[in-house]
């Protein structure tokens, strides 16, 4: 971990109260990009530092370079305490449920009454309308909004192998919020933004409502999918290793049957065009299996990647621990909270060809509450009766 670098956001204050992915994405995003965000959490700690299996991986790859409050936010102490850093604060994320904020104390209403500049961003299951009372997952809203149907088998609908409507509404958050500072700019104030789930998963889904607009016809799920090229699939080469490959466009046709020394195809008019291709797959595609069949995967990347058609070896997350290029730059060493040290993906931006890093290891619970307090104006007699009355917890 180096000094703090020279970032976009790094004028910017913000106060994160989320759990999960979807409220800590928005807060990572902004956090990587420069922000001061100050997570606040139970005197326990967020329950998602605890959570096992598919979930033990949410805390440490959302919540890098933030500071860790533990603090009583049910206490006169804390809440006030809680005030005085929201007052200071250019941005707020909350992703409770509908209400919960209020309930603290902590509503948008209030605290932009306390703070006119304040932009208060809210994660939720739904946008205004007759769902918005419901509290939603990334599970719920990918079965509702047809991406798991889209996913899955025709009869069997699967979520996506990540937590995607999650971490695009996050991200959505994120842009909300931008568009909010601009604002800023020009008015002097804050605004209320929400970002959601359910509207999130419809607007990734919006490519196959506006496929059946033009078509006609429903789109079956991507598992059963009709292609719009005729090579483009999983192909099994030499040793039963896979390889997905696309030929997406006219000119790469042409490379990929040079390459490969496809002369008939090659020399062939009714193949020059990718609609007459289509309609000829059961011609193309038996050639292309015996071909791909006959080479390791190696030598078959090796002469695709020099035609340059798009190709993918079909990989597990675990193998982009020692993927080359993600090592170029695009993994970040985080430190766990067992002390265990492991490498997680950076932001996918590059600033004038320079990687958003880390510059704020994953923090231990509580771990800036002492300089949070400091900052806030507090001395250490005081920090030390509010630890010792149990207002907020130090690592």
């Amino acid at each position: 971990m180096t000094e703090k670098p020279q970032l976009p956001l790094q004028d910017l204050k913000v106060v994160e109260f989320t759990h999960m992915v979807m409220g800590p994405t928005t807060g990572v995003v902004l956090a990587d990009l420069g922000a001061d965000v100050t997570k606040i959490e139970p005197l326990g700690g967020d329950n998602t530092r605890r959570l096992k299996g598919s979930g033990a991986g949410y805390f440490p790859m959302y919540n890098r370079n933030k500071k860790s409050l533990c603090i009583d936010l049910k206490s006169d102490e804390g809440k006030a305490i809680t005030l005085k850093l929201i007052a200071e604060a250019d941005i707020l994320i909350e992703n409770f449920r509908p209400g919960a904020m209020d309930k603290l104390g902590f509503g948008p209403a209030d605290m932009q009454a306390l703070n006119p500049r304040l932009i208060y961003c809210s994660l939720k299951g739904f946008l205004k309308g007759p769902y918005q009372h419901r509290t939603a997952l990334d599970e719920v809203t990918q079965m509702m909004g047809g991406l798991a149907y889209m996913t899955g088998l025709p009869d069997r609908p699967m979520r996506a192998g990540s937590s995607v409507v999650d971490i695009a509404g996050g991200m959505f958050g994120v842009i909300g919020v931008l568009a909010a500072v601009h604002e800023r700019h020009l008015t002097g104030r804050g605004k209320h933004v929400t970002s959601s789930l359910y509207e999130t998963t419809a607007f990734m889904v919006g490519q196959h409502m506006a496929q059946q607009a033009v078509s006609g016809e429903e789109p079956p799920p991507m598992s059963i999918r009709r292609s719009a090229w005729s090579v483009y699939d999983i192909f099994y080469c030499k040793d039963d290793e896979r390889v997905f490959v696309g030929v997406v466009s006219d000119t790469l046709w042409k490379k990929f049957c040079e390459e490969f020394e496809l002369i008939a195809f090659l020399n062939d008019e009714s193949l020059d065009k990718n609609n007459d291709r289509v309609q000829q797959r059961e011609r193309i595609l038996p050639v292309v299996n015996e071909l791909f069949r006959s080479l390791d995967k190696q030598t078959l990347m090796q002469r695709l990647d020099r035609a340059g058609v798009p190709f993918a070896p079909i990989n597990k997350p675990a193998d982009l621990f020692e993927d080359p290029h993600l090592n170029a730059g695009g993994l970040l060493d985080i430190t766990l909270v067992d002390g265990s040290k492991t490498k997680l993906p950076a932001l996918p931006l590059e600033l004038s060809g320079v990687r958003p890093g880390l510059h704020h290891d994953l923090p231990q619970e509580g771990e800036d509450s002492k300089t949070t307090l400091r900052q806030l104006g507090l001395d250490d007699q005081q920090i030390e009766q509010l630890l010792e009355k149990q207002i907020i917890k130090s690592f």
